[in-house]
């Protein structure tokens, strides 16, 4: 076969071409290539260590502020619990006032109805007495033809009305 013995003539030069290849790639790639992808793996790697320390100072300041915030938050809401309570007490100290100021007025209107009832009860009381006295001498003058007094008639109707 003609390709078989072809191989002693070509594999010398076969190797020292595909030596001299390979050795050109390396030199090349590895000599000028590679130092500047290793460099930019370095910047990159030193940009993401600076970055994440970037981003840790940051999230310990976000958390400081945040701490702080809450604190302030929590003082706030205590002031306005304490203002709420506080105008709820004046509010109930003044709503009371008002109503006693009322208790009192009403108090007196009160009073001063019962007095005009009492005085009324009084006059109809002797209204209804002169009443009743005249009634029952008219009453006594027809059934039996006798006369009464008017005092005296009172004196029966005062016996009979109040005991």
């Amino acid at each position: 076969m003609p390709q078989i013995e072809q191989i002693a003539d070509t594999y010398a030069s076969q190797i020292f071409w595909t030596l001299l290849a390979f050795g050109f790639v390396f030199f090349v790639v590895g000599l000028g290539m590679l130092p500047r992808v290793l460099s930019t793996v370095d910047q990159r790697d030193q940009a993401v260590t600076s970055d994440l320390a970037e981003a840790e100072a940051a999230r310990t300041a976000a958390d400081t502020a945040e701490a702080q915030w809450r604190t302030r938050e929590n003082a706030a809401r205590e002031a306005a619990t304490a203002r709420v309570a506080e105008a709820r007490a004046q509010g109930a100290a003044a709503a009371e006032a008002r109503l006693k100021a009322a208790g009192a007025a009403q108090d007196a209107e009160i009073a001063a109805a019962e007095a005009r009832i009492a005085s009324a009860t009084v006059a109809a009381n002797a209204e209804i007495e002169a009443v009743a006295a005249d009634a029952a001498r008219d009453i006594v003058a027809r059934l039996s033809g006798a006369e009464v007094s008017a005092i005296e008639a009172e004196h029966a109707v005062k016996a009979v009305l109040h005991g």
